[in-house]
Formats: C-alpha cells, sequence, structure tokens
C-alpha cells in the first residue's frame, strides 16, 4: 500500500520488521518494544485559486502546484497571504566560514523571499568558493527555508533548477500535494515562514522579464561575492487551506546489546516509508518504493542477521532503525538522535543506505559524504578485500549526504555515512551504470513505478554492499575506538 505513515501500510510494514527482527534475534530498545512513537502532524495544504503575482507593468495570475508548488507548515486552518511584497535574495544563505551574507542590508521581514537553489559552487565550479561543485548544507532547500524563517520571511519561494536540485520540477510539485509531515511542536511551528515552496524556472523567468532581467544572467550575478539582493517591486497573493492530522507514527528498531559495553553502540539505518497511495501514473497510484527503500531494508536486515549468527556477542551493541517519514524531511531518525535509548554521544557511528539500485556487481563503493570522517578509511580497507575502489559521488552537487537519515546523526557530531557500490558496473562499466541511475531518477523515483521486477533485478552487488559494511561495523564493534571527523568537517565541533 506504499508504507506511508499512518495508514494500514505502515501497521503492516512495522508487524513486518518487528517480527524479522525477533526473528533474527535483536531485542526490542524502547522499554520492551520495538516500536519508539512518533508524534507527528499531517498537513496537507491546498492552494485556493491562483498564485497572483502584481507589479507596475503585469499582473500574473499562475496556477498550483504547476507553476508554484507552495505549501504551509504552520498548524493552521487558513493562510491568506495578501500583497506580501517580494523580494530577491540571491541564494538565501547566510555562512560566516565562507565569508557569505545574502540578506546583508536586506530587509525581508514580514515580505516572501525568492531565492536560487543550491549554492554559488555549483555554478561557478570554483572550489574556493563554497566546494566548488559539491554541495554543501546550506545548498539545500530545507536550510533555505530554515534561514528565511530566521530572517523573519512571511514566506520563500525557491527557483527551480534540475541542475542544482538535482531533480525535475515534478519532484517538488507532488510533494505539494501530497500529506506533509512535521514533528508536534509546542509552538504550532509558528517559528516557520507561513508559506515554503518551489516555483518554477519557467514561472521564474516570466516574471524576472518584466524587470529586464535574465534568469540565467541573474544566477550569474549572484554567484558573485559583492551581489547584494534587491525588492523586486512585485508582491504575491495567495490562499492556503490546509487540513490537519494529529497521529504518531512508529519508528522500528532492535538491539543486538553488547557483551562489554552495550551503551556503545552503531546504528545500521534504512527507512521503512515511501509515498503510500497518490497521484496516478500511467494507471497507478500506489507508491510502492522498492528500492527506495525496501532493498536498504533488505541490506540492513542481512547485516543484523549476520550479526547475530556470531558465537562470541561483540563488547559494543549493534542497533537496526528503521526511521519513519524519511520522505517528508527525516522526521523519524530526527526524533531518534533526540529521543536515543542510550546518550547519543554513545553512539559510535552510524551507517546508512537508501536508494540500493538491485543492478548486479560493482567495482566501486561510493560513499556519499566523502572525505568527512575515519569511516572513510574503514571503508576503503574493507573494499580493498574485496577488490573494490573507493569514490565519492559523482553527484555531489545534489546534495544527497543531506537528504537521508544518517544526517540527523552527523548534526548530533556522530559519524555518518551513506555508502554503496554505484557508479562501476563489474560486468558492464561506468556508463552502463551511470545510465542505470539516471533511468531510475527520471522513470521511477518517487514514482508508483518503482516497483520489484524479479526478472531484472540482480541483488549481488546489494550483497556485497551488506558484507562490506558488516566488516566494517564489526571492526568497531569489536574494538573501543570512536571514529573521528576530519579537519575541516563542519561537524567535528559537534562530536
Amino acid at each position: 500500500m506504499g508504507r506511508a505513515p499512518f495508514t494500514e501500510g505502515e501497521k503492516i510494514t512495522i508487524e513486518y520488521l518487528s517480527g524479522e527482527l525477533r526473528k533474527i534475534g535483536f531485542e526490542p530498545p524502547f522499554d520492551s518494544s520495538y516500536f519508539q512513537d512518533v508524534p507527528m502532524v499531517r498537513i496537507i495544504s491546498e492552494v485556493q485559486g491562483p498564485v497572483k503575482i502584481k507589479s507596475p507593468v503585469a499582473h500574473f495570475e499562475f496556477k498550483a502546484p504547476d507553476d508554484f508548488a507552495v505549501i504551509s507548515p504552520r498548524i493552521e486552518d487558513y493562510i491568506d497571504i495578501t500583497e506580501s511584497e517580494l523580494v530577491f535574495a540571491g541564494f538565501g544563505i547566510v555562512a560566516p566560514e565562507f565569508g557569505w551574507n545574502d540578506y546583508e542590508g536586506l530587509d525581508v521581514k514580514d515580505k516572501t523571499v525568492m531565492v536560487m537553489i543550491n549554492d554559488p559552487g555549483l555554478y561557478t565550479r570554483d572550489t574556493n568558493l563554497f566546494r566548488g561543485s559539491e554541495m554543501t548544507y546550506y545548498g539545500r532547500w530545507t536550510y533555505k527555508y530554515e534561514e528565511a524563517a530566521r530572517q523573519g520571511a512571511t514566506g520563500v519561494l525557491i527557483i527551480h533548477d534540475p541542475l542544482g536540485a538535482g531533480y525535475d520540477y515534478s519532484i517538488p510539485r507532488k510533494s505539494s500535494i501530497t500529506p506533509n509531515l512535521y514533528i508536534q511542536t509546542a509552538d504550532s511551528n509558528t517559528t516557520r515562514c507561513r508559506f515554503t515552496g518551489w516555483i518554477s524556472s519557467g514561472s521564474a523567468g516570466r516574471l524576472l522579464k518584466t524587470k529586464g532581467l535574465d534568469l540565467a544572467e541573474l544566477r550569474t550575478e549572484a554567484c558573485k561575492r559583492e551581489f547584494r539582493g534587491f525588492p523586486l517591486d512585485m508582491n504575491i497573493s495567495l490562499n492556503i487551506r490546509n487540513s490537519i492530522v494529529y497521529n504518531k507514527s512508529k519508528n522500528v528498531a532492535g538491539i543486538l546489546r553488547g557483551s562489554k559495553r552495550p551503551e556503545e553502540n552503531i546504528v545500521y539505518s534504512a527507512h521503512w516509508d515511501h509515498f503510500g497511495i497518490g497521484e496516478p501514473e500511467n494507471g497507478d497510484s500506489i507508491y510502492n518504493g522498492a528500492v527506495d527503500n525496501g532493498t536498504s531494508m533488505a541490506w540492513a536486515l542481512s547485516i543484523g542477521k549476520a550479526f547475530s549468527s556470531i558465537k562470541k556477542r561483540p563488547e559494543r551493541s549493534v542497533i537496526l532503525l528503521f526511521p519513519t517519514a524519511e520522505e517528508d524531511g527525516l522526521i523519524g531518525s530526527y526524533f531518534y538522535t533526540e529521543h536515543p535509548p542510550f546518550p547519543i554521544s554513545k553512539t559510535v557511528a552510524c551507517f546508512n543506505n537508501d536508494l540500493m539500485l538491485p543492478i548486479g556487481r560493482m567495482k566501486d563503493i561510493m560513499i556519499t559524504g566523502y572525505g568527512q570522517s575515519d569511516l572513510d578509511d574503514y571503508i576503503g580497507t574493507a573494499a580493498t578485500d574485496q577488490e573494490r575502489y573507493v569514490t565519492g559521488d559523482p553527484n555531489s552537487h545534489t546534495g544527497m549526504y543531506f537528504r537521508s537519515d544518517h544526517f540527523p546523526f552527523a548534526k548530533k557530531g556522530v559519524p555518518a555515512l551513506f555508502a554503496r557500490g554505484n557508479t562501476d558496473s563489474r560486468e558492464f562499466g561506468k556508463e552502463w551504470a551511470a545510465e542505470q541511475e539516471k533511468d531510475y531518477i527520471k522513470n521511477r523515483y518517487h514514482k508508483p513505478a518503482d516497483n520489484f521486477n524479479p526478472e531484472t533485478w540482480n541483488f549481488e552487488g546489494i550483497a556485497e554492499d551488506a558484507e562490506l559494511a558488516f566488516t566494517v561495523g564489526y571492526k568497531i564493534v569489536t574494538s573501543d575506538v570512536f571514529p573521528e571527523w576530519k579537519p575541516g568537517s563542519e561537524f567535528k565541533k559537534q562530536r
């Protein structure tokens, strides 16, 4: 049923996972339960009528979600935005360590900011500007929402770009019309902007053209340190009706307790959720999420089974974590890192996986977030033993390091990575592997077409990745070493 939180699909999924954990000898870690309640609020935002933008020379009416993919994260029934002033704020970044402040001298309080996706390094390829083509957290859309709220903005609109986002406009479009989940907060999300979302590049181009501006040229200018944002001399009006439901979803986890230092643990994570039943495509409305993230759940359970088969129990504990609501902003893993079964400082490392393509054995082991921590070196040694090599993510501009369940651990200072064979097929080579990933992202990622196909799927590579992750984890749980962040990592100070 697509494994959406709060549905019958969740019940089926979490009961299955708890049963598998019990079967392989993993115990409940949450007060004798395999389940951790995650209190959430589900909001379905519906834009009522057109999104209206007025300027002295033009009046536009745009359709949602085709032109504007917007929602409201506020726990309010009705959001009425009337003639909110639009301000262009470059990339919407305040990064002191990079000497960058797009909001310097710009008044955006109670206004709506329009910003570029990603960060300037991507478009300049200048490695002295942020991290060149590798996205920093400042380029992630979640950060841009957070920063706009800190600046006091009423709303924030990100101009979509397939290169900077790593996916086409259909992804934020679809997300805006599906339920969005948030951890329940005492302030009803009043610290967030009243509305957030994306504007298609075509719609943004039409608006900017009335100001005599070209979108591509403006992006180039916004990449310069001396660039400063400016009012657009336009205002935006829109109405959003929110349907609000309070409920609880569940993280699922099991623990193999260590023999000497059980409070010290490593975590293997793979989110269980997907998008449930939604907008039909080609007559299919069930978003099965077979690759995203069924393959990774199988990876984690296989690793757990290997650990439970060891006769001598490791000194440290091993936790298998299946978080909820990853697709809605890593909610389950954020909640877990705030409420772990042991103090988070006792979590030695986190190994996460997501989107493991079942396309056979690979020569590489691709580390998303390569260069961040000592875990790279552990992976490198194990890869050599498998006659494989380590590589970074060739699409690091998409910011995948910030998009899956290891990231909340990293933000807490726990060395965390996301590693799998992905770029170099043993049988067919690099170009073929790249085409397989491209085909998946274009045709099946976050779509009903992400189905299990027993005729074409080859699990040999995922099995080899599981062996590697087990080997690395075994070295850590049978030692007293705490892996560290490498110099220059933005997470080192958290440890």
